[in-house]
């Protein structure tokens, strides 16, 4: 919703306060298709030099997630903490061939049924059931610090991955204004061919040469690059549920008590999406 008022906003804004001070709309709404389709059409061309076919995939997920906004609210960090704390209890009180079956078939656990949104999210069930298989697998013998390394690295890599659409659309943003200019030398060019003409359509071509110079630098820091950043917003607030899944598992396996274990994780939440303390133990005396 934010970002379809925003590009309300900028481009009433631009050619609004354009035409308020006297400026005339015709040349430049003229000018307009043919400087769009030149820029438009080499910034199409660049990013498809540059990237495959499953990133500029990826890249329209990644504008999708901008429109979306973050995928998780509240109840899905308190959803986790359920999910993640019921499992270190198993493994607590029952031993790791009681957690053995959910970790390996998460699809067929009846704990993770119970939590069918973080279930739909692979990456999500991947790190718990991965982590805590090496915990089943290794007899409680694993030291907790390298368990540690391989959630972070796993974490690390996942956000690696998920960040390219937004590099790829910043470095689209820093690309534009450059590509503007492409599309005004070329005008240039054109009014230079022309240069026996009267000076009223000469003023009128060198305008629309400098259109391409306007839209370049519009799209760059008006548009793309906006997107880009809000972008990153949103990867940097869905990545926090995979921190909460570590602090769980890792703060229990150094054997805290499940009140620091819990608060650990809870207080590394956003205020937006962070759940009262007494919610969460309400919570998980329930379950």
């Amino acid at each position: 919703m934010f970002p379809a008022i925003g590009f309300v906003v900028l481009i009433a804004m631009v050619f609004g306060g354009f035409a308020i001070t006297g400026g005339a709309l015709g040349p430049v709404m003229h000018a307009l298709p043919h400087e769009m389709l030149i820029i438009g059409g080499a910034a199409l061309g660049a990013l498809i030099i540059g990237n495959s076919g499953a990133e500029l995939k990826a890249m329209g997920s990644g504008l999708g997630k901008v429109f979306k906004g973050p995928k998780y609210k509240k109840q899905d960090y308190l959803d986790v903490i359920f999910l993640v704390s019921k499992l270190m209890k198993m493994l607590r009180t029952e031993g790791p061939i009681a957690l053995e079956p959910h970790v390996e078939d998460p699809k067929s656990s009846a704990l993770f049924a119970e939590y069918p949104r973080l279930l739909a999210d692979h990456t999500l069930v991947n790190l718990i059931a991965d982590t805590l298989r090496l915990v089943v697998v290794s007899s409680g013998t694993l030291d907790v610090h390298a368990v540690e390394d391989v959630v972070d690295n796993a974490i690390k890599t996942h956000h690696h991955e998920v960040e390219g659409p937004q590099h790829t659309l910043q470095n689209l943003a820093d690309a534009l204004p450059a590509l503007g200019i492409v599309a005004a030398v070329l005008g240039v060019v054109k009014t230079m061919g022309s240069i026996d003409k009267p000076p009223a359509i000469l003023g009128g071509m060198i305008g629309s040469a400098l259109v391409g110079t306007f839209l370049g630098v519009l799209l760059a820091y008006g548009l793309v690059g906006p997107i880009a950043n809000r972008l990153k917003q949103v990867i940097d607030a869905d990545a926090a549920i995979y921190h909460v899944v570590k602090q769980i598992i890792i703060a229990s396996l150094h054997g805290h008590p499940q009140p620091l274990v819990i608060e650990a994780a809870r207080s590394g939440i956003a205020h937006k999406n962070q759940p009262g303390f007494a919610e969460v133990f309400d919570g998980l005396r329930g379950r």
